[in-house]
């Protein structure tokens, strides 16, 4: 059963990819006027390439996992398999 899991696990990163994406844009237009610049962009400073870098960074990694664990459970919910880890037993 966890190996039908796969192919869900697999649409919920790439959702939560194009989820992350849209975020970051709409977060960084709060923050500023122009698009987030790049490490190779020469008039930007470090310290706006490494801010735009880090947010993106967490915003990514945060919609990840929100997206992958509500794919877990309702996952666990409608099969009743847990898809992932388990708590190890304690004997």
């Amino acid at each position: 059963m966890k190996l039908l899991y796969k192919p869900i696990g697999l649409i919920c990163g790439l959702l939560a990819g194009l989820v992350s994406k849209r975020i970051f844009e709409f977060i960084w237009s709060k923050i500023d006027d122009h698009d987030p610049p790049s490490a190779t962009t020469e008039y930007a400073p470090w310290s706006k390439i490494v801010a735009a870098a880090a947010l993106e960074g967490v915003t990514f990694k945060v919609t990840r996992v929100a997206v992958d664990r509500a794919g877990a459970k309702t996952f666990g919910h409608l099969t009743g398999v847990w898809p992932g880890e388990k708590v190890p037993d304690r004997d």
